[in-house]
């Protein structure tokens, strides 16, 4: 009875020892006598204790620093690069073997591996290309490292280029070469931003001035064909001294807005004002039309003031 209750004892202590839980983010190996035995899934799992081992490998994305170091670019300068690489091993059981029996430490690797990778990769490439494409660097890392690990059961989700600094004294040299190209594209752009503004100012001036020749002429050619119309206006319904008048009116407007006037050759112009003031037409000469003959005598003492119908 005794022997039975012991037993008893010893197989539940031997139970409960063997029992293991692995965790969703993991998954196990079992060794028994140090050779792989099986493959174990999250959750409840039972060894042999002493004989059976678990291990659990952490099957969840992981990051590494590839940690800074200096690199000589291919234009001889010295530049400071890190870089960050995320992968995980994956899920399956051939994987999860292949990371532990395959490679020792692929932690220690990948970074070794990541820091190799980046001195041949931007020891072709120039300072200023290497800073301009991080995005190429990234690529070409990633690509490099899902080669080098596919027997590892890893898979390289991606890769960061952390930093590439320059020396100091050739940082300084960038900034300012930098700021001197910022600066001239800023100048360039104010004068031609100038230029555009004294271009426009100019085509509204010649529009402006082309809007008041425009109307200078419209009104002067209103102002000659209301002349014309009011001297057939004239000709037509106006007689005698009535006729004289019109003329004179048409005049004084024309000399009020400072139109200029051609005074006929022969003297009507004239001879209208004399007749409307009372005073005689001035002798004519012989020899041309409108011109007073020599022989004829002056006038007579008198005779000035009265008009055409008092002679």
């Amino acid at each position: 009875m005794n022997y039975a209750a012991l037993a008893a004892v010893l197989f539940v202590v031997l139970f409960l020892c063997g029992i293991r839980i692995v965790r969703p983010t993991h998954r196990g190996l079992v060794e028994r006598l140090g050779r792989y035995q099986r493959f174990a899934s999250p959750g409840f799992n039972w060894v042999i204790p002493v004989i059976d081992r678990l291990y659990q490998v952490n099957i969840t994305e992981t990051m590494v620093d590839a940690e800074p170091q200096e690199i000589i670019t291919n234009d001889n300068l010295n530049a400071r690069v890190d870089a960050q690489v995320y992968f995980k091993v994956k899920d399956d059981e051939e994987s999860v073997k292949n990371s532990q029996y395959f490679v020792n430490n692929y932690h220690y690797q990948i970074v070794n591996l990541a820091r190799t990778t980046l001195r041949n990769i931007i020891g072709t490439m120039t300072l200023k290309s290497a800073n301009s494409e991080r995005g190429r660097i990234n690529d070409e890392l990633q690509k490099t490292l899902r080669k080098e690990t596919a027997n590892w059961g890893i898979d390289i989700v991606r890769t960061e280029l952390k930093e590439i600094d320059p020396p100091k004294d050739v940082q300084e040299t960038m900034n300012k070469v930098v700021k001197a190209e910022n600066e001239k594209i800023a100048a360039v752009d104010f004068a031609t931003a100038t230029e555009t503004v004294a271009d426009g100012a100019r085509r509204a001036e010649i529009k402006k001035a082309d809007g008041v020749k425009q109307a200078r002429v419209l009104e002067a050619e209103g102002e000659a064909q209301a002349i014309k119309l009011i001297n057939e206006a004239a000709n037509q319904y106006f007689v005698g001294n009535a006729q004289l008048l019109k003329r004179l009116e048409v005049l004084e407007r024309s000399l009020a807005h400072n139109t200029k006037i051609v005074v006929p050759a022969d003297g009507e112009l004239i001879n209208v004002i004399g007749d409307l003031a009372g005073v005689l037409p001035l002798p004519r000469r012989a020899g041309g039309p409108g011109e007073g003959r020599p022989d004829e005598p002056p006038p007579r003492p008198g005779s000035y003031g009265q008009g055409p119908a008092g002679r």
